[in-house]
């Protein structure tokens, strides 16, 4: 199985467990930040999301978004020990006990800058011709 850790991340102390986010302030409207570590190509491909134009990812989570929600990644990619931050929205919404036996979890697309558009060519650089694989991934 592909390898993918998530760190959640958190700019205010934890109010319970150590390493279990905070809870977000009633009325927040600051996005989620989440760090995506992927190790290995297998788990890129799986998350990679190609029929959005701008590009984007699958995040595995049991929290609930909504469609359009802000959320900021901090991705590593694999055989690149650099961290990209990426602004996204959620795009894509997988609930608990989808079909197929699929991952809960959010898509977010990449917003259309240049930045972004650079990490897009990286992670299908990084694919090649994977993206066009019929293995099954986490979205379609």
């Amino acid at each position: 199985m592909s390898e993918l850790s998530l760190k959640p991340m958190s700019t205010t102390p934890p109010a319970s467990a150590p390493g279990s986010p905070a809870p977000a302030p009633a009325g927040s409207s600051r996005p989620s930040v989440i760090q995506l570590v992927f190790k290995e190509k297998g788990a890129l491909y799986a998350a990679y999301i190609p029929i959005f134009s701008e590009g984007g990812v699958f995040v595995p989570t049991t929290r609930e978004y909504k469609l359009g929600e802000d959320i900021y990644l901090l991705m590593t990619l694999p055989e690149d020990p650099n961290r990209y931050p990426v602004a996204g929205k959620v795009a894509w919404l997988t609930p608990a006990n989808a079909s197929g036996g699929r991952t809960q979890g959010v898509g977010v697309r990449f917003p259309g800058d240049e930045k972004t558009r650079l990490i897009k060519l990286k992670i299908e650089e990084l694919l090649g011709t994977a993206i066009s694989s019929a293995k099954p991934t986490q979205t379609i």
